[in-house]
């Protein structure tokens, strides 16, 4: 071999060496990429010298979007997005009018909540036909808006699509996998949207309350229809019911579509149907199982013995609902919320943001209500619970 062939040989073994090195590389700085999605800081930061725009979607009134909404808030003030300020402690029913106190109301040098870009469908289908068209044709023509906070089931299914790329931070969903907002808990689907989920969070609620309880029947209530199952989880009812050999009762009663004095009509004739032939009553998120017509609710469960769960949280247990999971007033949603926008802000795409939260594992029962019917608590839930309501309104917390 001539020593210009061994200096060729020599050059390409090096060039091979290299082209190697590079790829390994390159495949390095992709996966420390990946590692590193959503490792966003949640530090304060303008719009290039401007204040990020943001707008608001809900499928109607329901206390809980409101309550999450401004618990986030503070989880915003908490991080320095927003200036120190009294939130209001009551609810609005009125969700426009409060969306609006704050618009007007904000101090913040970095965001700024959109006075018109309120958005309701009030669950009606025909009004969410059109909202939704209206809110997507402003987030795709004007392109005004930063991002869209999508309150519950309607508002995230409305902007999980190819329509818009607007980042959308989907709350206060029952299952925002099974209603078909997101893709898996990994995945949500779609560059611009992140949905909070929390896998089996219902399932651990029910398997809790047969825990304490070990009731042999079990009333559920719902809309029959996609929606209205999610809503109520009632497929994660029927797998605990399978799972434990508990029987399982439902009724049917209208959520949407309906005034909200229809829907609270319904739901109590299905509760004055089911008290008697129940041991156990699942309350879920059904606008008739509201706080104003929980007495209401309770009534024929009480005469009937019947241990009561509420699946929305501990506010019901303060009101008579014999036990939840206590939520420290949504404040850990809220602040993981607030955590969620920070991060998009500052450069995240949602999508690469995690979806999957756990709520603190804490009890709250409702003394009261546990003498009422009969029941004895045991030594160890009591000693378990972060929240004990030893009657309607009042509470010790530890």
């Amino acid at each position: 071999m001539t020593i210009t062939r061994m200096y060729q040989t020599f050059l390409e073994v090096v060039m091979r060496i290299l082209r190697s090195t590079v790829l390994t590389l390159l495949l390095l700085v992709l996966l420390i990429s990946e590692s590193w999605a959503g490792q966003y800081p949640v530090t304060p930061v303008t719009n290039n010298g401007e204040k990020w725009r943001i707008g608001y979607l809900e499928g109607g009134m329901y206390p809980d979007y409101q309550i999450i909404f401004f618990r986030t808030v503070k989880g915003l003030m908490e991080l320095g997005w927003i200036g120190p300020m009294d939130l209001p402690e009551t609810y609005n029913p009125n969700h426009r009018q409060a969306w609006q106190w704050l618009a007007e109301n904000v101090r913040s040098d970095y965001l700024e909540f959109v006075g018109d870009a309120f958005y309701t469908s009030e669950f009606k289908a025909d009004q969410r036909v059109r909202t939704k068209q209206e809110l997507i044709d402003r987030l795709s023509k004007q392109n005004d808006l930063d991002l869209i906070l999508a309150m519950g089931t309607w508002a995230g299914q409305d902007l999980a699509n190819d329509e818009h790329s607007t980042p959308t931070v989907v709350a206060s969903t029952s299952d925002p996998l099974g209603s078909g907002i997101i893709k898996s808990a990994e995945d949500s689907g779609f560059r611009h949207l992140h949905a909070k989920i929390e896998p089996d969070r219902y399932i651990r609620q029910l398997r809790l309350f047969h825990d304490i309880t070990h009731f042999r029947t079990m009333g559920i209530v719902f809309e029959d229809t996609l929606e209205g199952r999610t809503f109520a989880a009632v497929a994660d009812a029927e797998q605990v019911a399978r799972e434990r050999g508990f029987e399982l009762k439902t009724c049917h009663a209208r959520n949407s579509d309906i005034t909200l004095g229809q829907a609270a009509r319904e739901a109590l004739a299905c509760y004055e149907n089911l008290a008697p032939q129940v041991e156990a009553m699942y309350i879920t998120v059904h606008r008739g199982e509201s706080l104003e017509n929980l007495p209401n609710l309770l009534n024929p469960l009480l005469k009937n013995g019947v241990a009561t769960f509420a699946m929305p949280g501990s506010e019901f247990v303060k009101n008579g609902v014999l036990l939840s999971i206590a939520h420290a007033d949504f404040a850990y949603v809220g602040r993981f919320h607030a955590e969620t926008m920070a991060r998009i802000f500052n450069g995240a795409n949602p999508s690469s943001l995690e979806q999957r939260w756990a709520a603190p594992s804490k009890i709250a029962i409702n003394l009261k209500t546990a003498e009422t019917i009969g029941f004895d608590p045991p030594f160890d839930v009591l000693a378990a619970a972060d929240e004990i309501y030893d009657h309607k309104t009042g509470v010790s917390q530890r």
